[in-house]
């Protein structure tokens, strides 16, 4: 009851009929039966974000990599464990989509091969050949709509303005939400984020929040941006 209460009267129905798809999560890519390659990813963003666009009024679905925390209610969850079942979710259901933003942290690269059986341990070292991944949001930025409007998410180490700018023009986004894992209080798995919202024409650095704000404020400036 609470939760329906906060979703009708807590938050402005800014997003009303508008449809908004988050991807949020890591993925895993799977060595064996028993082994996987992933990373630290906990999805608590990206959730903030769809649960933000919830109270809004906006019609949600959540593409969800493997997390250990709930999905926001209200929201249409699809649940995904590899980057290729995120990438064929992703694709299928960004059609009719009026604003995606994807902030999953999805692998890059993946076995060539999977083991049918565990690999055992044996003397000496072990490789693994490693493929591309296909590039979600690249296609997505190749085959949007002119009226929709697309915004990546880009965890940098180093350079963050210069990689983010670069990523925000080879894909084709309308916005890229940059955060540097150096930043204290930003990144995995922790409740804050320090993030800077590039977009073609400006770069605004906001300060540490929590994610639940930084999610509001990913929001209002996608607002401002569409309803010029």
């Amino acid at each position: 009851m609470l939760q329906y209460i906060l979703k009708e009267i807590a938050f402005p129905k800014d997003l009303a009929g508008k449809k908004v798809l988050v991807s949020a999560g890591p993925t895993r890519e799977a060595i064996d039966p028993v082994r996987f390659i992933s990373n630290h990813s906990t999805g608590k963003m990206g959730y903030a974000i769809a649960e933000n666009a919830m109270l809004r009024g906006a019609q949600v679905t959540l593409v969800s990599g493997p997390c250990a925390i709930d999905p926001p209610p209200f929201v249409k969850v699809i649940s995904v464990v590899s980057a290729g079942d995120m990438y064929e979710a992703v694709t299928e259901n960004a059609g009719d989509q009026d604003i995606i933003i994807l902030t999953a942290a999805v692998a890059d690269y993946r076995p060539e091969k999977t083991a049918e059986e565990k690999i055992k341990k044996k003397d000496g070292d072990m490789s693994i050949a490693l493929t591309r991944t296909k590039d979600i949001i690249g296609t997505l930025g190749q085959n949007r709509r002119k009226d929709q409007f697309l915004c990546g998410f880009s965890m940098e180490t180093e350079h963050m303005l210069e990689n983010s700018r670069a990523k925000l023009e080879k894909k084709h986004l309308d916005m890229i939400v940059a955060n540097n894992l150096k930043v204290a209080g930003a990144g995995f798995g922790t409740d804050t984020n320090v993030i800077t919202i590039i977009t073609p024409n400006e770069a605004e650095e906001l300060p540490l929040m929590r994610k639940a704000e930084a999610a509001e404020a990913i929001l209002d400036r996608i607002l401002k941006k569409i309803q010029k």
